[in-house]
């Protein structure tokens, strides 16, 4: 770091990281992951600047960020991971500007094929997952963050060619949700609100009726508790067995939790927390919701890990 002051090295922090981490965390869908990445990044630039210290530095803090993001999913890949993975949520409250954002272009208007508070929507993060680790780049780097098409060949160090192809590929595989596209409007955000007040109210109250009417019939409950804690390691498919998964889990609950509201990747979701905590299973959680065309409850996601939940408060007393 010879040639980069400490004021300088302060600046360069201050400046890029907000940017890096949300790009991390889109690329990875993990909170934790992306603060490892931004400061192995800020590691690495200490320890190994680039040449040209006098040249904009975005360019190659991205790229590294990148290609140590890409790795860690490689990594992943390769690894066992017991029950469903599910993206670790993040705060985002209900505007369109959610942690970490930045806009693409100076005038804040970027021209993106997706906005930055859709593209931290748990269902945008899951689509990702269909995506190789290259794939998911690309994406990320041309549709999210306005890259041009040598911005992007540059810092993936790959051809243009290839970055064409690769973006073809990764629209490609986004089909499916492309069909049903989960854009956090406004709209979508108080029927989603409404859902999840009546789903909670109707498990307190255990009103079966109640909680058949809002789900579909092919509803499908995930859990991630990353091994740690009690959690279901399978998806649990359909309204009868959704149903009772959860009814038993309030039951077994009884009056040891309290709840609360809040704006998660875009949409609301309740955070839960144990009064006393109970071995074996998580003192926290957090459950969103995914709801089909008709808003009705497709998808129950209940994130259980304590890795995944480090970037949501705890509830105060």
């Amino acid at each position: 770091m010879s040639a980069v002051s400490t004021s300088t090295w302060d600046e360069l922090f201050q400046t890029h990281e907000r940017f890096l981490w949300g790009l991390c965390y889109r690329l990875t869908g993990n909170a934790a992951d992306a603060d490892d990445l931004v400061q192995e990044t800020f590691v690495r630039a200490l320890k190994h600047p680039p040449a040209r210290t006098d040249e904009p530095w975005r360019p190659w803090l991205v790229r590294v960020a990148v290609n140590l993001g890409r790795d860690l999913l490689r990594h992943r890949r390769r690894q066992p991971y017991e029950g469903a993975w599910l993206p670790a949520p993040i705060e985002t409250g209900h505007e369109s500007a959610p942690p970490a954002f930045e806009p693409a272009d100076a005038a804040g208007n970027p021209a993106a094929r997706y906005d930055m508070l859709e593209s931290v929507s748990f269902a945008f993060l899951l689509a990702l997952e269909a995506l190789t680790p290259l794939q998911r780049a690309v994406l990320l780097l041309r549709d999210v963050f306005d890259y041009s098409l040598r911005e992007t060949a540059a810092a993936l160090g790959v051809s243009e060619a290839n970055v064409k192809t690769t973006h073809l590929r990764a629209r490609r595989a986004m089909r499916a949700y492309e069909q049903a596209r989960c854009v956090p409007t406004r709209s979508l955000q108080q029927q989603a609100g409404q859902a999840l007040e009546r789903f909670l109210q109707c498990l307190r109250s255990n009103d079966v009726s109640g909680i058949e009417t809002l789900l579909v019939d092919d509803v499908c409950g995930l859990s991630d508790g990353g091994g740690e804690f009690h959690a279901a390691r399978k998806p649990i498919a359909g309204r009868d067995k959704v149903l009772l998964f959860y009814r038993t889990v309030v039951k077994q609950a009884g009056t040891n939790w309290r709840v609360e509201m809040r704006f998660l990747n875009g949409l609301p979701a309740l955070v839960t927390e144990a009064l006393v905590p109970q071995a074996g299973y998580a003192p926290r959680t957090a459950m969103l919701l995914g709801l089909d065309a008709e808003r009705r409850i497709n998808r129950v996601y209940s994130i259980l890990a304590t890795r995944k939940l480090k970037a949501v408060r705890g509830i105060e007393a």
